[in-house]
């Protein structure tokens, strides 16, 4: 070792911030939810679609700064939830086995340029 302490974790914000330990939607996402994002997203898609309709039932009664509030918010639940089931499909591949039909290849076709 050429140091006594050899720490090399980055220091402070500015550290952190240039050598993230989260790299893409990790740094953004709950580390809980993220850890269960198909759950999250559904409740997320779920509750945005509730606040949605609240909002157009208010606007249906003529209460529109409090409907604008619902609908906002459900626009943006909407939009959460939609983006965290959009990660999950993203990282989970298809998980397929080889004894799976679906995966077989299929035969390839005679070459025609080949001399017999």
């Amino acid at each position: 070792m050429n140091a006594p302490n050899d720490n090399t974790a980055p220091r402070g914000l500015r550290g952190w911030w240039a050598s993230p330990t989260q790299s893409g939607a990790r740094r953004w996402i709950n580390p809980w939810e993220y850890r269960h994002l198909r759950a999250s997203g559904a409740t997320r898609f779920a509750g945005g679609s509730v606040l949605a309709f609240g909002g157009v039932l208010l606007v249906s009664y003529g209460a529109y700064g409090w409907a604008a509030l619902f609908l906002v918010l459900g626009a943006l639940n909407l939009g959460g939830g939609i983006w965290y089931l959009t990660v999950a499909r993203s990282e989970s591949g298809p998980k397929l086995s080889p004894r799976d039909p679906g995966t077989r290849a299929l035969p390839l076709a005679p070459d025609r340029h080949a001399q017999a």
